[in-house]
Formats: C-alpha cells, structure tokens, sequence
C-alpha cells in the first residue's frame, strides 16, 4: 500500500502550486476510498489527512459516521483522531451525535487519564441540553479525580454544560465550592474554578458574595497574575453590593499597582478599580484619593511609552471612567492627552478628543480649542482655508502657549489628511465645548466668533447629492454638511449676546462674502452655513457696516443657491436690508435717490421673478409677495415727483412706512427646546379637520375662471412694456450710488491665532490688540505704531523751522531740566487717565425663554436619558445572551445555587426584598390602627361606666386641695354647710355631677358659691371673702 500521509498531503501542496485546486480534489477522492476500509489505521490516516483539507474549507460532513468509528478504536492514538475529527466536523444537529452518548458515558468512566480527558475536551463543541443531560452524572464523579488536569478539565467542562443545561450548576455548585475552600487544592484547578465564577458573578453576584473572603485570600496571597485579573473583575461586581469590601480591597489594589512589572496586571487593576465603584464610594474618602491619584499617574505612564498604541488606547479608555468622579486630577495630564490628539493612530484621536470633551473648563479651553483647530488646518486637504492666507504677518499674545502646545507640528504637517468624518467629529466637540453650560467656559466670545469663522473656512464641503433634485420641495441639507451646525453657533451667539451682535454680523459679511467669491460661474452654493448666515443679516441689518454691498451679495448668491430653505431665507433677507436701504424717510428725495431706488428695485424684481414658478412652496410664496410688493413699489415711486431746490417731496409711503413695518416689531429671543410641548391646546381644535370642506372644489373653479384684462390698464403696460430710453440719465448710474465695497471687505477680517487661523483673521486681531493695548503702560508696542506726545523742546523745533528740519539752523539752548520740570503740567498725566479704553464690558448670555413647569431640560435630554436607559438595557440583555461560545445563556440568570425552595432564590432579589419590606411596612401600620382602636373602645366602655379617663388625674389634684381648705374653714357653719361643702367636694372630679349638686342646693347660696366657684384657682381670697360673708 502506498498511501499518503498527512506529511505527503501538505508536500504536495506545496509542490503544485497554481494547481492546488486540481490536487486537492485527487487527494479528496483518494481519502473518500480510504475512509470506507476496515483498516482503522488507513482510515484514521485518512480522517486525519480530511481534517486538514477542512481547514482549507473544505466540507467533510459526509464522513461523521466515518469520525464515529475512529472514535470507538481502542488504541489511543486512532481514537484522538477520531475526537479531534468530531470537534472539528461535529455540530449540534449532526444526527449521528445521538449515537455517540454511550461512547461518550464509556470514555468518561475510563482508568486510563488520557482516555478520560479525551470526551471531557470534546464536550464543549458538541453539547446539546439532551446530551448534557446523559453524560452529568458521569462527568461529576471526575470532579474528585485524583489527577489535577481532569478536575480542571471537568471544571471548564461542566461550565461548558451550564450554557446549555442551567440544572447542571444546581447539581455541580456544591462540589465546585468544596474545591474552592480546600486550601491544599491545585492552582490550576483553583484558577480554572475562579475563570467559572467570574463568568458567572455578572449574572447572578449575590450568589457569590459570601465567597468573598476565600477570594480575598486568593487575590493577596496567589502569585498568579492571570488569576489575580479574574479576581479583580470579580470583586468589581461584588463591591456594589457590599461597600465594606472597598475598605478591605484598597491596601492589596494599591500594592499591586505600585509593585507589578505586567501592564496587563495594572490595567485590569485600575479597570476594576474603577468598575467597582471605588473612586466614588463613600468608604475611606482618603484611601480613595490615594488610590485615584496613583491610577492617573500610572495611567500617564502608560501613555508616555512610545511605540505601543495598545497601551494608549487602554488608558485613554481608563482616563474617560476616572473623569467622570477625578475630573481634576485627570486635567493636570492635559499635556499627554493632547499628544494623543496628534496620534497617527485615529482610534487613539477620538478616544482623546472623548476626553479632553469631558476635562475642558474655563482655564483649558482655548488651548484645548487652539490645539484642535491647527490639526484641522494642517490636515485639511480642503484649499479654501489657504486662498486668503499669505505669510504670517500677525504676532500674537499667545506665542509662548502656541510653543508649549506645538512640541511636534512637524508630523502632523506630513501626516495625510484626515478623513472627512474625523473632522466634522472634531467640528462637532468644538462647537459642543464651546457652547456647553450656556457659554458658561468661555471667556472670549470675540475669540469664539473668529473660531466660528475659521471653521466655517476649513469645513468638509457636504457629500455630493447629484442623485437627489436640489429643487425638491423637502430639499433639506446633507446630513454630513457640519457648516451648518457653524452657522447656527453664529446665530445663537447674536441673539443671545446683545453686546456682540456687531461682530457677528461684521463676521456674517465675511462668511457671505467669501461663499460669493468660492462658487464658480455655473455653480451652485452647497454650504449650509448660507442659511444661518443669511437669516443674521436680515435679522440685524441695521448693524450692517455697507448695506448697499450686503444686499448686492445677496442678489448674486441667489441664482445660484441649490437648497430651498437657504433659498427662502435669503429672499426674506434681501428685503430686509432693501427696507433698510431705502426705508430712511430723512433721506431727501432726491433725483438721484429716486434713480438709484428704481434700479434697486427692478434688480430685486428681476432676481425674485425666476423663484415664482419654484417648486418649493415657501420660495414661490415669499417670491410672488414680494416681487407683487416690489413692483406696486415701483409704481409709486416713479409716479412721486422728486425733490427740488425749492419744491420739497416725501418719498413714497410704500417705500418709508409700509414695507419697514413689515419686519419691525418684537425681537426674537432664543427659546428652549421644550417650550413648545408645553403650550397647552385650544379647546375644540381639531388638526385632522380640513379648515374647508370644499377646498377641493374652490381650487378646480378657480383654475377655470378667467379675469378680463383691460387693453389699456397701466399697470399691464407698466409691468410688460419696455420704458422709453429717454427716462434713463446719460450718467451711469453706478457713478451716484455708494463707493465701492472693496475697502469694507479688506477692512473686516477676523482674529485667532497664527497656526490656525488665516492671515487676514491675524491681521485683525493684531490691530484691535493695539488699539486695545495703546494706552497700557504694561504693553511693549512696536516702534512704528509708537505715538510719541508732543514736548515743549519739540514745539519749539517745530516752530521755528516748520515741517522741513535743518539741522544747521537748530537753536543751541541751555538745558535745565528743573525749569524744564517746573514748567510743565504733570496734572497733564492725570487728566488723560480718564481717557483711557474703558475695561472689557461683561459679556451677558441670555438664557432660553420657557413657559412654566417645563423646566431647564429640553426634549434632546429626556430622550438621551430614556434612550441611555434603553440602550443599557439592551445592551445587558445582549450581554446575556452573549458569550464566547456563542450560545444563550438566558436562563442561567433565573437559577438559584441554594437548592430548590424559592425561597433561597427570593432572598437575593432585591425587587423581592423591597416588596417584602413594603409588605412588612403596611403589616405594622395595621397593627398600630387596631391598637389605636382597641384603646379608643377601652375609653368608651371607662365613660360609660362613669368614669372619665382623660380627665381623672388632673382633676383630682386641681379641685380637692380647695375643697378641703374650704370645708375646714366652714366648720363652724353647722353640719349641714359641712355636707353640703362634702358632698360639693367629692363629685368635682366629673363636671356634670358638679352641676347637678349645684342645681338640687339652690336655695343655699352659699354652697352654691362654694360649687362654682372653684373654677377660678388664682384668686385664693375668695374663700376667705365667702366666710366673711356669711359670718355677717
């Protein structure tokens, strides 16, 4: 016989390369001839050589019956190759399982050890619930083997089977725990048994929490770091439900992160430190700012090891849990998170960017900001951010910072440019960072304006949409377009900081004006920051540095703008400004106001006329209203006579009044997002309910009624008849508007700093810097910009040799420095102090308006929070069902290891506990009501059998002591003013039977005084004033 083996298989593969296909196919063949022989060995050569070419993909099913007879060989190299065929081909539903049970139950009762671990190994890979259920009792027996492997085999194993079966914990979880607790066991057996319970203390921790001070043993004494990481995790979800074991676990965690050399070791240490809860127990306040102090500063470690991104990323991820309780004593590493920002790894950014978004407060925030916006500069492909940009002509404050937080730019200049959604993420925590707490970190808006302005420059231009129909009537912007969002901080920081808004708009201009100069000819605008842009100007024209220029711009950019709201909200604009432009009734009207007016005007019309057939409702709607109110406009200021030298006229009211009280009125203020919900409803409003039934009907009859149209109607000849040419001045009319604009746009450039920002922004912000600075005596300026005062030696010069200096004719003049001195006015100094640039003005944000009862919060929060909590729980069910063998594990989670009351399992769930804590509660407040009512009957049946409980005592030592003192001073009176003071005396301690006695003695008057009277305590003569009276 001249079989292969598996040596020959694998030569051969590596001899026919580029056939290996055509080989591999013969090999199959001969392997199928084999596998059928009575020779065991040929066929186990064969199953062998079938396993390796499975490998390689190819299916080998077809032989399980095959696998099933090398398994029950005697000899144990041919039966290892039939479990090893069976791990490898074998799967739940493979049909011939059912007849491998009793093999299985055979080998599992094995003498031989190597026997033995064979069908403990397989197990794991073929488990079904019925097969589980067949072999348990065989397989628990092993647990008391004598060889240490098999009881680690078997551990692993019956875990294994728990997955599937959950009844086998039941029955194993007693000898488990005996294993555990014996002291003298195997450390492998010991780790194997804490791998178990640490897969199993996330579902059920209240199981093993009386387990804890056999696993505390563990954690200090065993030297086995494997073993130390699983105990680690497991005590994490221990501490919860035990606070105590903080106190107890913070001496071990400490020495193990100080002492061990394996980063392995020291991160799961940190990590469950920080999973347990221990950074925010309430348990040894002190201990626990040790032990947080200690974990930033190994973690700051770990991230200076150069060339090991892994260790990185896992502390980065360790930074973002120790923020949430430490944010302090994570910002003093901002240093080293911002190196990761750089990271050519992108992983590592964003895991930085996350943790520089949750440390950022008033005193890092620019720099912070700073760092980001030169990444998105030097990494951006995008060449808008350099048309602008020439050398760096700024000099800024901030030099010193930009060196310390620029210690490697080089890098980042080669570095390829990032990803688009990379930078619209950083975008996006700018923005987030800047405006979080209602602006509450920043402490420069103009800075922030200049940001906003810069970013609007370097965003990613939206993801093309030449799929979609720019003119659809939903026709929103991309999702991916961030300028948007740019935008939109630009807005909210002109409504809400009234003290900015002419810097927003000056900035608005240069955003309006730069998005004119970048579309080409044919192009259309695809920023989104058009929107937000235009809807500031026209809100705030009046702010508006060249109205004329603004309003021009935007009759260029209107042709060529694709979104439909951006589109809308530029026509609303452009009449904005136009109602400024033209509405000024102090302006006289002159001959050429009334021209340039008029050709103002048919420029709007002629740009507003291509929107009216627009199939975006609201652009047709705003277009046809005000190009009909345009051209009645029109109208009347062609037919209003101009002013004179000597006659004086109005312009038109249309002009002055009516189209100005269109957009005057109230201001708009930012309001809160859930403001709205709490608008209550109308009562009988019915939004499903057309407003006119036979709206239908109206719009078919109104498309078929014709107007007659008067052949000689002026406003048909005014609207479609070309106007003589003789109307229009010789002069061009470009000559008699306003200059031109050039120098405004070159006058408004914004300010940052020069790593990041263009060199325009730069020189802006250098000359405002000056003229903040001018008169500080503090601020070293440039020798140019110096402007010297004027002293008398230089008046003198001045005068006598006038503006051309001949220094031949410079007087020669004795210098004497204390007339000098005493000539001059030093209350000069002192009277300019006043003069000087008054501080900075506080900047006010105003909050959000709210309606009543809504609160702080906004519809955004509450569905994070209740998306937060689903996503939580989602994210446990998955966990449970999830698991490295890839089977459901649900059920483990309802079992009880205490054995089969319920009530065992009842006692470790909390909800359980609380109802009967509930119950317990309710039973004692109705043990306290029917005590309180027997007491109550108790007092009743006291009255009816004439006895007063309440008021026995106290009237007793109240009333007997003046009726004693009474009836001794009366003695003398005679027996019957004893018995009558006796029988007074003894019924006081019931006041209904002291007005009886008072009724039946009337006619003794003074008994009956003696009666009543003890009512008034405080007056003791009164006694003595009775005997007096009845003595005379």
């Amino acid at each position: 016989m001249f079989e292969k083996s598996l040596y020959d298989l694998i030569r051969g593969l590596r001899n026919h390369k580029g056939n290996e296909k055509e080989y591999i196919q013969n090999c199959l063949k001969e392997c199928r001839s084999e596998i059928k022989t009575q020779d065991l060995d040929l066929k186990a050569t064969a199953l062998l050589k079938l396993i390796y070419l499975e490998m390689f993909g190819h299916d080998m099913s077809w032989a399980a019956f095959n696998v099933l007879e090398v398994m029950a060989s005697p000899k144990y190299h041919q039966k290892r190759v039939g479990y090893l065929g069976a791990i490898q081909s074998f799967r739940p539903d493979t049909e011939v399982l059912m007849l491998a049970t009793n093999l299985l139950k055979k080998d599992l009762t094995a003498a031989s050890t190597t026997t033995i671990a064979l069908p403990i190994i397989t197990l794991p890979h073929v488990i079904t619930p019925s097969l589980a259920l067949s072999v348990l009792s065989d397989l628990l027996p092993r647990l008391g083997h004598t060889h240490p492997a098999i009881r680690k085999k078997t551990i692993v194993t019956l875990y294994r089977l728990a997955l599937v079966y959950p009844e086998t914990l039941r029955a194993a979880w007693p000898r488990i725990k005996e294993r555990l607790m014996d002291r003298n066991e195997d450390s492998s057996v010991t780790a194997a048994i804490v791998n178990v319970i640490c897969e199993l203390g996330w579902r059920r921790p209240h199981d093993f929490l009386p387990l804890a001070p056999r696993l505390f043993e563990l954690l200090v004494d065993s030297g086995n770091n494997w073993m130390a990481i699983k105990l680690i995790k497991l005590f994490a979800t221990l501490t919860p439900l035990e606070p105590r074991l903080v106190r107890k676990l913070l001496p071990p965690l400490t020495e193990i992160i100080q002492t061990t050399p394996a980063m392995s070791l020291l991160y799961e240490c940190i990590s469950g430190i920080i999973q347990g809860g221990i950074l925010g127990s309430e348990e040894d306040a002190d201990g626990r700012e040790e032990i947080a102090s200690l974990c930033v500063n190994k973690l700051r470690g770990m991230i200076m090891i150069d060339g090991d991104p892994n260790l990185k990323y896992v502390a980065l991820l360790a930074f973002n849990k120790i923020v949430v309780t430490h944010p302090w004593l994570v910002s003093q590493q901002e240093d080293v998170i911002l190196e990761c920002i750089d990271s050519a790894d992108i992983s590592i950014r964003i895991k930085a960017l996350d943790l520089v978004q949750g440390m950022v407060s008033n005193d890092n925030l620019v720099s912070i900001v700073s760092r980001l916006m030169r990444q998105l500069k030097l990494s951006s492909a995008d060449p808008r951010g350099a048309n602008n940009q020439g050398g760096n002509t700024g000099d800024s404050d901030d030099d010193d910072v930009e060196r310390r937080t620029d210690s490697n730019p080089k890098p980042s200049i080669q570095a390829p440019p990032l990803p688009d959604d990379y930078r619209v993420d950083v975008i996006n925590r700018i923005l987030k960072m800047c405006s979080q707490n209602n602006y509450g970190y920043l402490t420069d808006f103009e800075w922030y304006i200049d940001i906003l302005t810069q970013l609007v420059r370097t965003a990613p231009l939206p993801r093309p949409t030449s799929d979609l129909n720019p003119l659809s009537p939903s026709g929103k912007s991309s999702e991916g377009d961030i300028s948007e969002k740019i935008g939109d901080e630009l807005r909210n920081i002109t409504v809400k900081v009234q003290a900015l808004r002419p810097a927003c708009v000056r900035a608005a201009e240069a955003i309006l004006s730069q998005l004119s100069s970048e579309a080409p000819l044919g192009h259309s605008v695809v920023s989104g920051a058009l929107k937000p842009v235009a809807w500031v100007l026209g809100e705030f024209c009046s702010e508006l540095s060249s109205p004329d220029d603004t309003l021009g711009v935007l009759l260029q950019l209107v042709p060529k703008i694709s979104s439909p709201e951006s589109l809308a909200t530029c026509l609303q604009a452009a009449m904005k400004v136009f109602s400024l432009v033209a509405g000024d009734q102090l302006i006289p009207w002159t001959p050429e106001r009334k021209s340039k007016i008029s050709l103002l005007m048919a420029r709007i019309i002629h740009s507003f006329e291509a929107f009216m057939l627009h199939p975006n409702l609201e652009v047709q709607e705003r277009a046809v209203e005000f190009t009909e109110m345009l051209k009645l406009t029109a109208e009347a200021a062609s037919s209003q006579e101009s002013s004179t030298e000597t006659v004086h006229q109005d312009p038109p009211l249309l002009l002055t009044q009516a189209i100005p009280s269109l957009f005057a009125g109230w201001g708009l203020n930012s309001v809160a997002a859930a403001a709205q919900k709490n608008v209550p409803l109308p009562e009988g409003l019915d939004l499903d309910e057309p407003i006119n039934p036979n709206l239908n009907s109206l719009l078919a009859s109104a498309e078929s009624i014709s107007i007659p149209v008067d052949e000689a109607d002026e406003f048909e000849n005014y609207y479609y008849q070309r106007p003589p040419a003789s109307s229009i001045a010789s002069e061009p009319a470009i000559s008699k508007l306003a200059d031109a604009r050039d120098d405004v746009i070159g006058s408004y450039q914004q300010p940052t700093e020069e790593t990041y920002l263009d060199a325009d922004i730069l020189a802006k912000r250098k000359a405002e810097r000056l003229e903040r600075n001018r008169d500080d005596p503090f601020y070293i300026q440039e020798t140019s910009s110096i402007q010297r005062s004027s002293t008398p030696i230089h008046n003198i010069l001045q005068n006598s040799n006038g503006p051309d200096l001949d220094v031949d004719s410079i007087p020669i003049m004795e210098l004497d420095l204390d007339k000098l001195s005493g000539g001059v006015d030093h209350s000069h100094p002192q009277a300019s102090k006043p003069a000087r640039r008054a501080p900075r003005q506080k900047i006010v944000v105003a909050a959000d308006e709210n309606l009543g009862g809504s609160g702080a919060s906004t519809p955004q929060n509450y569905d994070s929070e209740n998306n937060g909590s689903d996503a939580a729980a989602r994210a446990r069910g998955k966990k449970l069902k999830q698991s490295l063998l890839g089977v459901d594990s649900t059920s483990i989670g309802a079992l009880s290891l205490e054995g089969d009351d319920a009530s065992g399992g009842r006692g470790f769930d909390p909800e359980a506990r609380q109802r009967e804590e509930a119950e317990m509660a309710q039973a004692v407040k109705e043990v306290e009501r029917l005590r309180l009512e027997m007491q109550r009957a108790n007092e009743r049946i006291q009255v009816a059998q004439g006895v007063d409980a309440a008021g026995t005592v106290v009237k007793k030592k109240k009333a007997k002591k003046p009726k004693a003192a009474v009836a001794a001073t009366a003695a003398a009176e005679g027996g019957n003013a004893a018995e009558g003071d006796g029988n007074a005396a003894a019924p006081v301690k019931v006041k209904k039977k002291k007005k009886k006695v008072a009724a039946i003695d009337e006619g003794d008057a003074g008994s009956g005084d003696v009666v009543v009277k003890p009512k008034a305590k405080k007056k003791k003569a009164k006694p003595a004033e009775i005997q007096e009276a009845e003595a005379s």
